[in-house]
């Protein structure tokens, strides 16, 4: 990619940025959120036309207007945020566009007999017929990458793989990548996760504000050389200072079990306790029902038996609205599907969820003037980069999407944040700056559920932690002497105990 820009309404997203990945490489692309990373990665794989520069693919000049020129140049590309149809099965999102056929009509038998083969060939567990809903977000990353290799991609571009998976899994999902690398396939891979590109990577660029600054070699740099390259200081560590923690309970959990849509036991007679001023952290595989445990505690699934005490009050049966009036604040794990309305401004996203309280209401009506100030302020305050509070949310990076969020449910001053994987996806400034928030209000007496696929984030962050198995609470676990390495054994129940 040569002299790569691409200009927005207020915005310079991409700037004379080059690129050269050698074919059979794994070649890492890292920056802030915001830098131009994905804008860039989306004109390889032509959802964007550049203002300016050219794409040499083996020495050919390449112009993509659509998604279908890239693929049929080879390219494929599994987004931070999937592109599936939750109504649809596997085989059916895997096949969609590209569908095999004999004698006119649709061949399903040739479609799950390859999507099963490249399934074992590089771990990839799912069930060709399971409905897309009912996956957990792991699931989902593993029926992308089926899609991409379906269509025979030999440049796979790959947008945060490693958000949601535990470190065995990182480590097969690496596996598989080298082994794909050795059959001579090429991957573009964007994270932000430094440790994983500096094991993983054969050359690793660095983009900073839209334009390139660098590209180094892993063995030449270190995780801290990275950091200060993306963004000019060091690398943030998650970590807790002096307990704030009080003897009031926040929060009580009684004997809680949740059914799923078919009737099956997903959180079964779960009880934990939440104190003012502390943070819990749960430790689980993605898919053993934190979400389903978070959904409950908001209200959004209801409760088959148990309680749910907050503050004293029994909320167990209040709606989703009463809940949040009563003090609960709600970071979901998917932004986009649960946090954002991304085609409305940003200080319509203001209200969501607190359309019944000041600033965003006087008397029965909306007040957007008290909306649009406080959304001036949760900018401010949260360093959230925008040319203004009146572009779509889509506009914003997830970085910046994500302190939007964490902004607005830091508002109206509530006693207790479900924060279900606060920091997926950002890089390492507004990571840094998330943990900042989530301290300063902890120390505030915030009482704080904390759901993370980041196992460093969970020690360095929480008082006490949990592991979450097959909807049950099957250990505990004390921060300050647990390994990761301890925490994955009991989350896949390789051991009933949790560190020394």
């Amino acid at each position: 990619m040569i002299g790569i820009t691409k200009r927005f309404p207020g915005v310079v997203a991409n700037s004379d940025i080059n690129i050269t990945v050698r074919r059979g490489d794994v070649h890492a692309i890292v920056g802030e959120n915001g830098a131009g990373k994905s804008t860039l990665m989306k004109i390889l794989y032509g959802m964007q036309k550049p203002d300016e520069g050219t794409i040499k693919i083996q020495d050919k000049q390449m112009s993509f207007s659509s998604p279908a020129d890239a693929i049929a140049a080879g390219i494929g590309m599994v987004h931070q945020h999937f592109m599936l149809a939750d109504n649809l099965t596997v085989l059916e999102n895997v096949i969609l566009g590209s569908e095999p056929t004999r004698a006119g009509r649709l061949n399903f038998a040739e479609a799950r007999q390859r999507i099963n083969g490249i399934s074992k060939a590089y771990g990839l567990d799912v069930d060709p017929d399971d409905l897309v809903e009912h996956l957990g977000v792991g699931d989902r990353q593993r029926v992308e990458i089926i899609k991409v290799l379906y269509r025979g991609a030999s440049i796979l571009i790959l947008d945060e793989p490693t958000a949601v998976l535990v470190p065995q899994e990182v480590d097969e999902l690496f596996n598989n990548l080298r082994l794909m690398r050795e059959e001579g396939q090429t991957i573009i891979f964007i994270s932000h996760k430094l440790d994983e590109v500096l094991s993983l990577a054969d050359a690793i660029t660095v983009i900073r504000r839209g334009t390139t600054v660098a590209t180094v070699q892993p063995g030449q740099v270190s995780a801290r050389d990275l950091a200060q390259l993306m963004v000019g200081s060091e690398l943030p560590v998650p970590e807790l200072r002096e307990s704030t923690v009080t003897d009031q309970v926040e929060l009580q959990v009684q004997g809680l079990t949740v059914l799923s849509a078919d009737g099956r036991t997903v959180i079964d007679d779960v009880s934990f306790a939440i104190h003012r001023g502390e943070i819990v952290g749960i430790a689980g595989v993605e898919g053993n029902g934190q979400a389903e445990l978070v959904e409950a505690l908001m209200g959004i699934r209801p409760a088959e038996a148990g309680r749910i005490v907050l503050a004293g009050q029994d909320v167990t049966a209040l709606s989703t609205r009463a809940r949040r009036e009563a003090g609960i604040a709600f970071i979901p794990e998917d932004r986009h599907r649960q946090g954002l309305l991304l085609e409305s401004p940003l200080w319509e996203n203001r209200i969501l969820g607190h359309q019944t309280r000041p600033p965003n209401t006087v008397g029965l009506f909306i007040d957007r003037s008290g909306a649009r100030r406080d959304t001036e302020r949760i900018v401010k305050d949260y360093d959230v980069r925008t040319p203004s509070i009146d572009v779509p949310a889509s506009a914003l990076s997830g970085g910046n999407q994500q302190k939007l969020i964490v902004g607005r449910e830091m508002s109206d001053d509530p006693s207790l944040l479900v924060a279900a994987h606060p920091t997926r996806g950002v890089d390492v400034g507004a990571q840094a700056a998330i943990w900042d928030n989530l301290r300063t209000a902890r120390a505030q007496g915030l009482a704080v559920l904390l759901i993370s696929a980041d196992l460093d984030e969970l020690i360095g962050m929480s008082d006490r932690l949990k592991v979450l198995l097959r909807g049950r609470l099957v250990a505990d676990a004390d921060p300050r002497t647990v390994t990761p390495e301890d925490l994955g054994s009991a989350m896949t129940g390789a051991a009933s105990e949790v560190g020394p």
